[in-house]
């Protein structure tokens, strides 16, 4: 509970109340002590009050005045009443304005820490049933907003709710991509999420500028122009629609109506392919076009929205293991009103591009390199036998010096000399298994022009000479 006023001009009853009040088994945060009547009205006009304890005969205003008086308030406290005099008559009085219990003088410990329980039970309750009407009254309204054409029959029913909730009638609606927790940010404003691809708030008029700032001062937004009844909340949706619309594409002042062209597929699809090429700039200069066509009024906004997200779609569907691979997502680009506004969009759209283009180019470079690492194996199988070098074989297939060095050992795991070596002595100690040719022979047939040089690599990989190797197979002995 969170206040609790008492009325009473006698100061030791007062405080002997207020007691019992605090030994009482339910919490209450304040407990408001006035001498009369008209200082008890006083602080529950400008406070919310849950319960009020008062005395009937007190001066400048009795309890049955003040307990008629808070009758106006749009939640009056509820009242326990507490006379010295046994007058049926004042009980009747009280208890038609509400009073919800009548006790005399002196009153007892046990009667208030009982009435204290009840009235808070009661208002537990109440708090509970007014949630769940507000929650109610929340969802009819989203109904009233994503309806086009709802029954006239209906909206009097939801206007009708409202101000059974005391739902403030005064409002403005407001568009944004701006996302916040939950459902009621206070009692000045509603938000819902996604209502036609933009973010909804219902504000008090008196308070759109001090939220803005606080909370939308980096957002996109639209406001719609006041309006004065749930009735018109569709109305507002739709006023606020377009001055998103006009913020978002940067438009002119002037209206387009009647916009028939369209963003054609094949442009969609055009720019998705471009993305994956070395034509990155002309795959962007699509989405400049794009967004140049509706400030002309050749695309209408619904179409260019429409057109992103297939884009969207198409990318993921043609990329999609690019991104997942690079952790990116693309939902939000789905809806262009998630961002703030068009070149907030780009930037987005931008960095998926950027990366698709960056892995695709990458894995046809891989691509190209190993068909080139390849292409040089081939040779140098083919040629091994001839006086060959890595700038020959560089230059062979058409490739930078430097970067065939680093590719070829990436590729193979050694560089290019000691895969040559390596080649030539396994053909070499293949010819000295098999036949009986010379070792100076040999040595020519696998590229060495210096039999000298020959037997100094064959010795440095094997451990023996080629005379030694050949002598080994052929006394049968294993290396």
């Amino acid at each position: 509970m969170k206040r609790v006023v008492i009325a009473e001009d006698e100061k030791l009853i007062r405080q002997g109340i207020k007691a019992m009040v605090e030994r009482s088994e339910v919490p209450v945060e304040e407990i408001m002590e006035c001498k009369n009547g008209e200082e008890a009205l006083e602080y529950i006009s400008l406070n919310q009050v849950d319960v009020l304890i008062t005395d009937i005969r007190m001066p400048k205003m009795d309890g049955v005045t003040l307990v008629q008086s808070i009758q106006k308030f749009s939640r009056a406290p509820k009242v326990i009443v507490i006379s010295g005099y046994d007058d049926f008559s004042y009980a009747v009085e009280l208890l038609r304005c509400g009073a919800r219990e009548y006790f005399l003088k002196p009153v007892n410990r046990e009667d208030i820490q009982k009435a204290m329980r009840k009235l808070q039970k009661e208002l537990e309750e109440e708090e509970l049933e007014g949630k769940e009407k507000v929650m109610m009254v929340y969802e009819e309204v989203r109904r009233l907003l994503t309806t086009e054409c709802m029954e006239q029959e209906d909206i009097n029913r939801i206007v009708k709710q409202t101000h059974e909730c005391t739902v403030q009638t005064d409002y403005v609606v407001i568009c944004t991509n701006f996302c916040f927790n939950g459902k009621i940010i206070s009692k000045n404003a509603c938000f819902y999420r996604d209502i036609m691809g933009h973010n909804v708030l219902f504000l008090r008029p008196e308070t759109v500028t001090e939220f803005a700032e606080e909370y939308l001062s980096e957002s996109g937004c639209g406001i719609s122009s006041v309006h004065h009844t749930i009735a018109e909340a569709r109305e507002a949706l739709l006023e606020a629609i377009a001055d998103r619309e006009k913020h978002f594409f940067h438009l002119p002042s002037r209206n387009f109506e009647n916009v028939e062209k369209k963003i054609g597929e094949d442009e969609i699809e055009r720019m998705i392919q471009l993305t994956g090429t070395a034509r990155l700039e002309e795959a962007e200069r699509y989405f400049v076009n794009f967004i140049s066509r509706v400030k002309r009024g050749e695309v209408s906004t619904d179409n260019f929205a429409s057109a992103m997200a297939q884009l969207t779609e198409g990318m993921k569907k043609t990329y999609g293991c690019i991104l997942d691979t690079a952790g990116l997502h693309t939902g939000a680009l789905a809806n262009v009103y998630h961002f703030r506004d068009t070149e907030e969009y780009y930037e987005a759209m931008g960095r998926i591009m950027s990366t698709v283009n960056q892995k695709m180019l990458n894995e046809y470079d891989d691509y190209r390199n190993r068909i080139k690492m390849e292409q040089a194996i081939s040779y140098v199988r083919d040629n091994y036998q001839k006086d060959i070098n890595m700038a020959m074989v560089s230059n062979e297939i058409s490739m930078n010096y430097t970067a065939f060095s680093s590719n070829f050992k990436e590729y193979t795991g050694e560089n290019f000399s000691n895969y040559l070596k390596d080649i030539r002595m396994k053909e070499a100690k293949r010819l000295l298994d098999e036949g009986d040719k010379k070792v100076h022979e040999i040595s020519s047939m696998v590229g060495y022009d210096n039999e000298k040089h020959f037997m100094k690599s064959f010795k440095l990989m094997y451990g023996v000479t080629p005379t030694e190797y050949r002598k080994n197979i052929q006394s049968g002995r294993v290396l």
